[in-house]
């Protein structure tokens, strides 16, 4: 019998590649994706008065939306990004000694020590709310509309800590780093499917993600520029023609976020379309960023993306509940959603909510936070990294409530002692390091900021 040869594109290499250079290109999504989560959640906000009594809800949940979904859903390109910088990252913190467990505690560190004070700061806003005798089912919409964006930090950590295990199984057998997960995503999604019991989906919450992470892998050693234009065109095509099937006359939902919750295959799918696409616009945004002005307004969202992605959806509620106390005192007039009366105020409305969280923003920047040191090694960075999991994960279990984020916030600076050498056992942890990498030049283990920084590596 012969063998067959694995497709070019899931080779493995007889060397490993270096460290790709900064990809500018790179920046510019994840800049540009970080302004359009920013709009649409900012659409997505409505309030209006009925009876005496605000009402809360999503602006966009209409039938219009399902088509209008697959062009704006961008979370799998923010993890492409996020495998194609920690690849990166990891290999340049490996060639100078780093150990896999200091590289996780680093992106703990940095993901988490900002979320703590959002956090805080939610919990003390929504305890405010409760003394002041704001109904309890509006203090409860506002807890759960604040926490939704926050599933993407939980899942961020854990699929980041796992870069270092995700890269070897690239460079090793890269056919199985993608088929691994792609059957993973497959088997949960026929238990959903087949038992009812949509609980089963959120295990997709690391299979899907780790998956379209292994693909930014690919994106970062080059391997789609290997291919031809028609080649990759093909791979678009042959995608979107699947996802169009499985959501047509198949189990999927053709709204793109009903299938973020839980995450299913069609995002697998829609994330290999994306990946296909951005990898032929790469040479032209390549030359876009370099342009002064869209370099530095790249650079200025880059540097501040994560607090813009913890910061806005706590701003927006805030303005929704002043916009709605403003309507109750007769001050300002409510349009019902969706009438031509909503539409023409969203351009002063996107305005004034892009003012706003610039404004928060450049506020929570001075703001102390926990300060970054040394990561630490072994089952520490281990357990950091499982504890900042957890730390959000309570929030979707429990529901995000006064008392909760006490409890989230709580686990969070567990997870940064944890993710610490400070207070762990020199003799122990430098001998796990000997024991695992030899001697240890003075400067292993230590990161530089921009590679420890998961948002811009």
């Amino acid at each position: 019998m012969t063998a067959v040869a694995p497709a070019p594109l899931l080779t493995p290499r007889a060397t490993t590649p270096a460290a790709p250079a900064r990809d500018r290109s790179l920046d510019l999504l994840r800049a540009g994706c970080t302004v359009l989560v920013v709009l649409l959640h900012a659409m997505m906000v409505g309030v209006t008065v009925v009876d005496g009594a605000p009402v809360f809800a999503n602006a966009l949940e209409t039938v219009w939306f399902a088509p209008v979904s697959w062009f704006v859903q961008m979370m799998p390109l923010f993890f492409l990004a996020g495998g194609a910088t920690g690849l990166g990252a990891w290999r340049r913190a490996r060639a100078r000694g780093v150990t896999a467990g200091t590289f996780a505690a680093s992106r703990v560190q940095r993901l988490i020590a900002p979320a703590l004070t959002v956090m805080m700061v939610m919990g003390g806003g929504l305890l405010a709310l409760t003394v002041a005798g704001v109904p309890a089912d509006i203090v409860a919409t506002a807890g759960f509309r604040m926490s939704q964006p926050l599933w993407f930090l939980g899942v961020f950590v854990l699929v980041q800590a796992l870069v270092p295990a995700m890269t070897a199984l690239h460079e090793r057998r890269p056919v199985w780093g993608i088929a691994g997960p792609l059957l993973a995503v497959i088997a949960i999604d026929m238990a959903r499917l087949a038992t009812g019991i949509e609980a089963i989906g959120f295990l997709g919450l690391a299979a899907v993600w780790l998956l379209v992470q292994q693909l930014g892998f690919l994106l970062a050693d080059g391997r789609l520029e290997e291919l031809s234009r028609d080649a990759r065109l093909g791979m678009a095509a042959a995608a979107l023609g699947l996802l169009l099937l499985l959501t047509m006359v198949g189990p999927y939902s053709p709204d793109m976020y009903v299938n973020l919750n839980p995450p299913t295959l069609a995002l697998v799918l829609l994330g290999t379309v994306q990946l296909s696409l951005f990898s032929l616009a790469q040479p032209a945004l390549r030359r876009l960023a370099q342009a002064p002005p869209v370099g530095r307004a790249v650079d200025a969202i880059g540097e501040r993306s994560m607090t813009i992605y913890l910061w806005h959806m706590p701003v927006l509620i805030g303005l929704a509940g002043l916009g709605a106390a403003l309507s109750l005192l007769g001050a300002l007039p409510l349009p019902a959603l969706g009438s031509p009366e909503w539409w023409s105020t969203r351009a002063a409305w996107l305005a004034v909510a892009g003012l706003a969280v610039a404004g928060v923003v450049a506020a929570a920047e001075r703001l102390p936070r926990p300060r970054a040191s040394a990561p630490a090694v072994g089952l520490r960075a281990a357990a950091a990294a499982a504890l900042g999991v957890v730390s959000i994960a309570v929030v979707f279990v429990l529901g995000l409530s006064w008392p909760v984020a006490v409890l989230s916030a709580g686990l969070m600076a567990l997870a940064l002692r944890l993710a610490s050498r400070a207070g762990e056992n020199p003799r122990r942890g430098s001998g796990a390091g000997r024991m695992a990498h030899g001697p240890r030049p003075a400067h292993a283990g230590v990161i530089p900021a921009a590679d420890a920084d998961p948002t811009r590596d």
